[in-house]
């Protein structure tokens, strides 16, 4: 049998307690690391919504009056105030100076056509 000198012993003994204790290090490491980030994260979460110490202020709401929407008529359809606008206007429109409220849509690109197999 192979028999392991008090030397051997003592050495193979220092290096598992240093391997554990570089193990455990690793993982401290690891977990401050990711507590770290997790804080950043949250901090930067509550500055998106406002101010740090300062409560949220509620947005004001429109005046009830100005704002209505027309009231519809039972069995017809419901009249819109103010009157949509088209996306794009009409000719004489533009030649009036109307600019559209879309860009020009893109041109349609063209390949040859597939070849079909036999």
């Amino acid at each position: 049998m192979n028999e392991m000198s008090p030397d051997t012993k003592c050495a193979v003994g220092w290096r598992l307690w240093l391997s554990i204790l570089l193990l455990t290090a690793g993982l401290a490491m690891t977990g401050l690391s990711l507590a770290k980030l997790q804080a950043q994260n949250q901090l930067q979460m509550a500055q998106a919504t406002g101010t740090p110490g300062q409560p949220l202020q509620a947005t004001p709401s429109p005046s009830p009056s100005s704002d209505k929407p027309a009231e519809s008529m039972p069995g017809g359809t419901r009249p819109t105030s103010p009157a949509p606008v088209p996306a794009r206007p009409d000719a004489q429109a533009e030649r009036q100076g109307a600019t559209p409220a879309l860009p020009p849509a893109p041109a349609e690109k063209m390949a040859p056509p597939i070849p079909e197999k036999k």
